[in-house]
């Protein structure tokens, strides 16, 4: 689906709605991956249902998501989260303290996401956070996302590249492209990433590279970010296994039985 640049007047692709019915209806698990941390998954989810998407609440993926798994597993108890209820949701629902980016707090990590109001105040506390050794993640570093309008500037990398100038820390992307995102994936659709996963994405910089380095199989789609010529520089191991057009084609191919 595409928005404007604060993620709303939301509409789907053509053919995405009729793909992911057919998909499900056919028994194939299905799961949708954002790197976008406006709304917590679930309402996300209820978000893609009112616009006609057959999907379920656990169906639906956030860079939170994989943040959850990977604080979860590195033992990180406190974490300083830069963003709303869409970042901070899912890591509180995982039982992980989540405190604000406010004065100097002990905390086990620092968690950046889509905070458009971000002040000096919030760039000091993460910055003393990571000065003080608090594990450094982003949601996403994409410059850009794709809207309706165009490209709309993400605001994770934004305040990253501040933090990351003070501190010389660079942070640990949860989010697409990381390999945290492909594995919390997979793992929800139960599925193995490098036999039974397919990952169907329209930035050259996210979906494709994170699934050729998960051993998953690669589609790119020219309905965002991405255009028809936008791997041709990248080495034969780098480039998507399928590109089309837009998403109907891809369910055209696939009523066919050729994808």
């Amino acid at each position: 689906m595409l928005g404007d640049r604060r993620n709303h007047g939301l509409s789907p692709i053509p053919g995405a709605v009729e793909l992911v019915a057919m998909l499900r209806k056919d028994g194939v698990a299905v799961g949708v991956l954002t790197n976008g941390t406006t709304r917590r998954p679930a309402a996300q989810a209820g978000v893609l249902r009112h616009l006609g998407f057959d999907l379920d609440d656990h169906q639906v993926l956030t860079p939170a998501s994989s943040a959850a798994e990977v604080c979860r597993r590195a033992g990180h108890r406190r974490v300083m989260v830069l963003g709303g209820e869409g970042v901070y949701g899912p890591l509180a629902d995982a039982g992980i303290e989540v405190v604000p980016p406010e004065g100097r707090p002990e905390v086990d990590a620092v968690l950046v996401g889509w905070f458009r109001e971000f002040t000096m105040d919030h760039l000091e506390a993460a910055a003393n956070a990571v000065w003080a050794g608090a594990a450094f993640y982003s949601a996403s570093q994409s410059r850009f996302f794709a809207t309706a309008d165009g490209r709309a500037l993400g605001t994770s990398r934004a305040i990253c590249a501040v933090v990351t100038d003070l501190t010389g820390v660079r942070p640990t992307i949860v989010g697409k492209p990381s390999p945290a995102a492909l594995r919390t994936a997979a793992d929800r659709l139960g599925v193995r990433r490098r036999r039974d996963l397919a990952v169907i994405g329209d930035d050259p910089e996210l979906e494709v590279p994170m699934a050729r380095r998960g051993g998953a199989f690669a589609v790119a789609v020219n309905s965002g970010t991405g255009h028809a010529g936008a791997f041709d520089h990248l080495g034969e191991h780098r480039r998507p296994h399928l590109v089309v057009e837009g998403v109907g084609e891809l369910l055209q191919l696939y009523r066919d039985g050729t994808g």
